[in-house]
């Protein structure tokens, strides 16, 4: 059975070690599960003959927390978690969480706000000398300067406010493999610059790469929108491992933060290895008298049978921490993984999901990527699907099919994103049929994400005809098997480029499709994506042209009510949005209200009535309401639906 890394000085001295060649520090609680980056990238060292320590959640107050396993024979390789420290801890409206699921009985306060750069600044305090690479998800979405929303201002890349010697972003396992054995061999870090994958500090232009690309500098994108935008562009159009070219960024220190071309995905066979790595899959022991660690619940019975997503949605942080080129696993890991969670305690039989960033995603987009790179003009699949797309799911159904027929296995879920508009391509349907006959738990989790047009279009989605097309499709499917299965809709308000009339046309959207949803969600303003470019600055950083951005809590509260107009709670806040868009007449769908004009004064009054309980058509039965109606996804969900379990060290 696989054993725990160390954890502390005192495990590591019972293991008869001196000392550490690496110490991992991790914002988390240590879990050795493959969905958590720390365990990979510790593991991978494990396996290259490494000693390894993982400091888990030091104390930040003190740099006395890193000298507990001694000094690093080689270095501190630095991540703040899964996910980014500051969506860890805040609301999108800036409210202090009360759970944190990655740390031990969910209690928060256990990370500090800007963890990895805390982190790595007190490692530099413990031992000066040894080197500290910076990396994960908060490392990936902050190498460039970039709009920080919790401070509402502009900040430097992470090397800077850090004081790390390289940052590595992101999956990690090819820089962390290249930087561990040029350390062994001698090197000195500062003479790493050319590792794929990397950004590091040049002193002067001298220095700078060839073929490099330079974007606006800190100074300029602090103090100027239009090129906070064109850098935008600049640093997404170099995100392809093939065709990117190194970017550079002046700082405010008068270095320039150099990122060189990023690494390439995994190949299959690379995938698979780090997936048969020795991991417990579950969390340290310690944490037993504290309940445990909640992340462990979503994904101890689940499998990440694939990386990337060629979807591309303007919201999600992917393109610069996974990338859009998808890599999978093959049959055989992934089965083999089926077969050890038969064995882990707890299991009852259900393979709760084996999905990843897209569940439905296995294959490259097109061939022409493979040889030439993803296009930086155009999405894979919106707003309409390249003619060159790939469309095969018959790797995946054979997968499940096996899957369902292991001894001790009663049910195999999908619960990862499915890709819809995707799925509506493949004209053999024997996914979707076997999808609605063996997978879904009841319900089944989809992102239509908005209808308005416009909104769409600035999210890099589909238009709605797609959804209401798959919509059709699966209730006919479900009706045919004799199930009562539901969909259930994430949607998303305010962002950039919905405006109320938009909100409220979502609204009417999905009161005339007989959806209720229990989810919703504002926009949450992530550092690095194309989307939080359009928050902060009012440009579509692809044209240049204007963007509408609802910015007041008012209108927010609005587009978000609109979403639940059938809360009581929301009655106020609903009629407002009608009234001031002009649309009083959805008052009676709405709110059950009648608009009586009054002559004299000019002025509307409303006079509730009861809704009328409209007869559901057949083939698209009513969204229900699943337990407790819920107003927001799980925390933390705009980053991780999209990359699921994906961070890495």
């Amino acid at each position: 059975m696989a054993e725990f890394l160390p954890l502390t000085g005192e495990e590591m001295r019972q293991r008869g070690w001196h000392y550490c060649d690496f110490v991992v520090v991790t914002g988390d609680a240590y879990v050795d599960h493959p969905s958590f980056g720390c365990a990979i990238i510790s593991r991978l060292l494990e396996s290259m003959g490494f000693k390894v320590g993982v400091l888990s959640q030091p104390d930040f107050t003190t740099p006395e927390s890193f000298r507990e396993f001694g000094r690093p024979r080689y270095a501190f390789l630095i991540g703040s978690g899964n996910v980014d420290s500051m969506v860890a801890h805040y609301s999108v409206a800036k409210v202090r969480r009360k759970v944190d699921e990655y740390s031990p009985g969910g209690l928060p306060g256990r990370r500090p706000d800007r963890a990895a750069t805390v982190y790595s600044r007190l490692a530099k305090q413990a031992y000066p000398q040894v080197p500290v690479v910076l990396g994960g998800l908060e490392a990936s979405l902050r190498r460039f300067a970039h709009y920080d929303y919790w401070a509402d201002q502009v900040m430097p890349s992470i090397l800077t406010d850090s004081g790390a010697d390289l940052l590595s972003f992101g999956m990690g396992e090819h820089q962390t493999r290249e930087i561990a054995k040029r350390l062994a061999a001698g090197e000195k870090i500062e003479t790493m610059r050319q590792i794929p994958g990397t950004c590091w500090m040049a002193n002067s232009s001298f220095e700078l790469p060839e073929g490099y690309v330079e974007c606006a500098g800190f100074q300029k994108v602090s103090q100027d929108k239009a090129a906070y935008a064109r850098a935008c562009r600049i640093q997404m159009d170099n995100q392809d491992p093939l065709i990117g070219r190194p970017v550079v960024q002046k700082q405010p220190d008068g270095r320039y933060l150099v990122q060189n071309r990023p690494s390439r995905p995994l190949y299959r066979k690379e995938l698979d290895e780090v997936y048969a790595l020795p991991f417990t899959r579950t969390y340290h022991p310690s944490y037993r008298a504290q309940g445990g660690v909640p992340a462990i619940e979503e994904v101890g019975f689940s499998i990440i049978q694939n990386r990337g997503c060629f979807g591309g949605c303007n919201f999600c942080a992917i393109t610069l921490h996974q990338g859009r080129q998808v890599t999978s696993r093959s049959a055989q890991s992934i089965l083999a993984e089926a077969k050890a969670i038969t064995q882990s305690e707890g299991f009852k039989g259900y393979i709760h999901d084996v999905g990843g960033p897209t569940a439905n995603f296995r294959l490259p987009s097109c061939a022409e990527q493979m040889k030439k790179g993803m296009c930086t003009d155009r999405k894979c699949l919106a707003p309409t699907p390249c003619p060159r797309l790939l469309v095969d799911h018959r790797e995946y159904v054979e997968i499940l099919r096996h899957m369902r027929s292991l001894p001790g296995v009663k049910k195999v879920f999908i619960r990862s994103g499915i890709r819809y508009d995707y799925l509506m391509m493949d004209q053999d349907e024997t996914f979707f049929k076997e999808l609605v006959r063996h997978h879904i738990s009841g319900q089944l989790k989809v992102a239509p994400e908005h209808c308005a047009p416009a909104t769409l279009r600035y999210m890099g989605k589909p238009n709605v005809e797609v959804f209401e097309r798959f919509v059709k499709r699966f209730y006919q499917l479900t009706e045919a098997e004799g199930k009562k299965q539901y969909l259930v809709p994430y949607l998303m308000s305010s962002h950039p480029g919905s405006t109320l009339k938009d909100a409220v046309q979502l609204a009417e959207w999905l009161y005339n499709h007989h959806m209720r949803p229990e989810q919703v969600q504002d926009f949450y303003p992530t550092p690095g994506t194309v989307s939080t470019c359009m928050f902060y600055t009012g440009l579509d950083p692809y044209t240049m042209q204007p963007v509408y951005v609802a910015k007041t809590p008012e209108e927010k509260a609005m587009q978000r009510a609109l979403l639940q107009y059938f809360e009581p709670r929301n009655r106020e806040k609903v009629r407002k949005a009608l009234v001031l868009t002009g649309r009083t007449d959805l008052l009676p769908k709405l709110l059950g209200m009648e608009a009586r004009v009054q002559p004299k004064e000019g002025r509307r009054e409303e006079k509730a009535r009861p809704q009328a309980q409209k007869k559901r058509r057949s083939g698209a039965p009513a969204m229900p309401h699943a337990g407790k109606n819920k107003t927001k996804r799980p925390a933390q969900n705009q980053q991780k639906r999209s990359f699921k379990n994906s961070g890495k060290v």
